[in-house]
């Protein structure tokens, strides 16, 4: 099956397109065929005649994609927007299944971590977001994702390896004596790696049902945060 993996969530982002194989429970059960970076500030120009560069330059048409995969959060409000959009629109007109993958997940389950997991990625004003996993995942197990103070973060890490591509994040842990693992900056090949395992469970979505994943504090929590 044809798979198209799309990446808007930061300032740089990326498209890929994978071959997956049989059912299997290995996420590398996945041929990447080609990946096209994304210059930020610009997505909205690139995605799609990039899209059509891709599946032109190996021969496809739109026409023979199977599924999607796409980063839905979190990450910057426009950037989401602008590759849930596309998403949206070429599965509804292909009638094609979504897998809605978070990037905090992309974090933990790509960086052979195993145990009690914190994925780390940078919030902006010096907060964090932060997503608690065990891998391989148990029965009743639920993953949580937050965004939390730097000081909240390195609280709520101890006990846990922290596993983040972003390096001031990385330096900071491991300043607090926590186990760090450093990972490369995330991809669309990323994405589309785990949107398989995500396709193989079921856990997909229709256009209709897609929804960025923000991840940002409730109300309450800001006023919590203001009148601290």
């Amino acid at each position: 099956m044809l798979l198209l993996a799309i990446d808007t969530s930061g300032k740089h982002g990326s498209i890929a397109l994978a071959r997956t194989g049989e059912r299997s429970a290995d996420l590398n059960d996945v041929e990447l065929i080609g990946t096209v970076p994304l210059a930020g500030g610009t997505f909205s120009a690139q995605l799609v005649p990039q899209i059509a560069a891709l599946l032109s330059s190996h021969g496809f048409t739109k026409r023979e994609i199977g599924a999607f995969a796409v980063a839905s959060g979190p990450g910057s409000f426009t950037g989401l927007r602008i590759g849930l959009a596309a998403v949206k629109a070429l599965a509804e007109v292909l009638d094609k299944p979504i897998a809605a993958v978070s990037l905090l997940e992309v974090c933990a389950f790509t960086s052979g971590a195993r145990g009690k997991v914190m994925a780390a990625l940078d919030a902006g004003r010096t907060e964090v977001y932060a997503g608690e996993y065990q891998v391989p995942v148990e029965a009743g197990n639920i993953a949580r994702e937050r965004i939390l103070t730097r000081t909240e973060f390195l609280a709520e890490a101890q006990g846990r390896t922290v596993v983040t591509p972003d390096p001031a994040l990385a330096q900071a842990a491991t300043a607090a004596g926590l186990l760090v693992l450093s990972l490369p900056l995330l991809s669309a090949a990323a994405v589309a790696r785990l949107g398989w395992r995500r396709l193989e469970s079921s856990e997909t979505v229709t256009a209709e049902q897609l929804e960025a994943n923000y991840i940002r504090r409730t109300d309450a929590e800001m006023l919590e945060r203001i009148g601290s």
